[in-house]
């Protein structure tokens, strides 16, 4: 399986580029990972703005593979239920399992009906906060998942 994380827009605040180039590396020891930045919409209304980040989302995602949303009013795992979903997705013969992050505006409706809605917390992170936040839990996934100590 290899593995992919789309975001809108760059990752500007040097200790998230930090962090992402962390656990980037960490994660590459377990499956191949892209780390992909979709060009952020500006100047137009926010409908627009989501429709068209989420056509530009679109074009990275590959016929038969799986999507998930990082969106508020999605599903909440803990730590070892998103190592159950990854290693299901694995073991089930997904090909790529992509990781979506949208702008500041989310994603739009027709787009989030198209993967499975997963959210980190019921609290508001930044959308570069949250780039750092899911990388650290997918690494933890795959530690869960090797019967490794980093997840205690």
């Amino acid at each position: 399986m290899k593995l992919k994380v789309l975001w809108v827009g760059k990752s500007r605040d040097p200790w998230v580029k930090d962090a992402i180039d962390e656990y980037a590396g960490r994660i590459r020891r377990y499956m191949p990972l892209e780390l992909v930045d979709i060009r952020d919409e500006k100047g137009a209304e926010a409908e627009e703005m989501r429709r068209r980040e989420c056509e530009r989302l679109e074009k990275q995602i590959p016929p038969g593979a799986t999507l998930v949303l990082m969106d508020e009013r999605g599903e909440q795992m803990d730590s070892p239920g998103l190592a159950a979903f990854v290693g299901k997705q694995r073991d089930s013969g997904t090909g790529e399992l992509i990781f979506a992050i949208g702008g500041a505006y989310g994603f739009s409706e027709e787009f989030r009906r198209r993967g499975k809605l997963l959210a980190l917390s019921k609290m508001t992170f930044t959308h570069q906060m949250v780039r750092a936040f899911l990388l650290e839990q997918i690494y933890r996934a795959f530690t869960i998942l090797n019967g490794e100590p980093y997840h205690h």
